[in-house]
């Protein structure tokens, strides 16, 4: 089994047999323009050459482009470039794959490089350290790659990618659904710019509006393998309550700790870290506290729903004017229980917000039907590419 660099170039370099100046614009690809659903450039940018073109990736049509950054290597961002001009700019964060032409057809290599192994084996043989590892050019050229004749490769990625268009879709469904809630939201409350109360008035009682445990309070040593939940940043980051990394403390401990308990239907927002996102406590939630990256808020339920407030949170434009008017940084570092407090809301009926939530509700069923059909599509695709590339397909 050849190697990838016995039938493609990695990272080419320039073919200088032309000027190593050029004057008209270029098409420029940041990463952000590379689609890790679609595996394709998303978007391109007119810029000024200006004159040497120097630290830049260039690729032309038919290349793959293979984020060599995490996250964005280990969140499948590879595209198969399709461009008209003579030459394509990149990000430096980018590998190029250049197949030859008459041994390696590029949609199969771009499948091939698509495979999760790949991704998982990349992952091990990243270098540096921190958010900013990178996967080495060695890994891309040491890398095996079953080779049967061409008329055959361009059988299997045909394959391929008809069923990869089939899960884009699939996708594009889920996200359509995400967007219609918030299209209902905006249209129910969105028009409704005047507030009427504030959080901290939706939650009066004492300690209704609570952070977690600080200092010496709670230590990281203290943590035990089962016993009482511990919620923090990674079960509200995704907008919707999740169970993540687990941490738990003794019954003794939450003995300790029992007025930071999180209660059925509290609205978790976090005020550290990645601030800002949101998530509605389920009814099902056993005996847990938060930790001081979160503020719980136990609300008064006969004036305002908890799911209503989530969407408030998220989508109102007197909440989102609010929270970014008082932004410090990229990532909300200013966030604090006082401005939680007073965060303003225009506080429709309560027949209206319950009104929201049943629709709500029933949206989250379908999403949620759709998101385990879509895992399911995720796990079919990954054994079809396994059975492509061991040549039982």
């Amino acid at each position: 089994m050849p190697k990838l660099a016995d039938v493609a170039e990695i990272n080419p370099r320039l073919d200088r047999s032309g000027s190593n100046d050029l004057s008209e614009s270029i098409s420029f690809v940041p990463m952000a323009n590379v689609s890790e659903i679609l595996g394709a450039i998303t978007s391109e940018e007119e810029r000024e050459l200006g004159g040497v073109i120097k630290g830049f990736t260039t690729f032309r049509d038919r290349d793959v482009l293979v984020a060599k950054i995490t996250p964005c290597f280990e969140n499948g961002k590879i595209a198969h470039a399709r461009i008209d001009k003579r030459l394509g700019f990149g990000s430096t964060e980018f590998h190029v794959v250049r197949p030859l032409a008459e041994l390696l057809d590029d949609r199969y290599l771009y499948h091939f490089l698509r495979q999760p192994l790949v991704r998982e084996n990349g992952k091990l043989r990243m270098t540096g350290s921190g958010g900013q590892k990178r996967v080495p050019k060695a890994f891309l050229e040491e890398l095996n790659i079953p080779l049967p004749p061409l008329a055959e490769q361009r059988r299997l990625a045909a394959i391929l990618d008809k069923a990869d268009a089939l899960r884009a879709k699939r996708r594009e469904a889920i996200a359509k659904l995400d967007l219609l809630l918030k299209s209902v939201f905006l249209e129910m409350f969105g028009d409704t710019t005047v507030a009427t109360t504030s959080v901290a008035e939706l939650a009066p009682a004492a300690g209704a509006i609570r952070t977690g445990p600080f200092g010496s309070q709670l230590l990281h040593s203290e943590f035990v393998d089962h016993g009482i939940a511990v919620l923090g940043i990674d079960n509200a980051v995704s907008n919707t309550f999740a169970w993540a990394k687990p941490r738990f403390i003794t019954e003794e401990k939450y003995s300790q700790l029992s007025r930071y308990r999180v209660n059925p239907g509290d609205v978790l927002i976090t005020i550290m870290g990645t601030c800002g996102r949101c998530a509605v406590v389920p009814d099902d939630i056993p005996t847990a506290i938060n930790t001081k990256h979160l503020c719980c808020i136990s609300i008064d339920r006969t004036r305002c729903e908890p799911e209503f407030l989530h969407s408030y949170f998220l989508l109102h434009p007197v909440a989102r004017n609010y929270l970014e008017s008082r932004a410090k940084g990229a990532i909300m570092a200013g966030l604090n229980m006082g401005i939680i407090k007073e965060l303003p809301v225009a506080l429709p009926l309560i027949e209206k917000q319950r009104h929201f939530v049943s629709i709500k509700k029933s949206l989250g069923r379908q999403l949620e039907q759709a998101l385990t059909q879509e895992n399911r599509f995720d796990e079919l695709f990954a054994g079809l590419q396994q059975h492509a590339f061991a040549g039982t397909l």
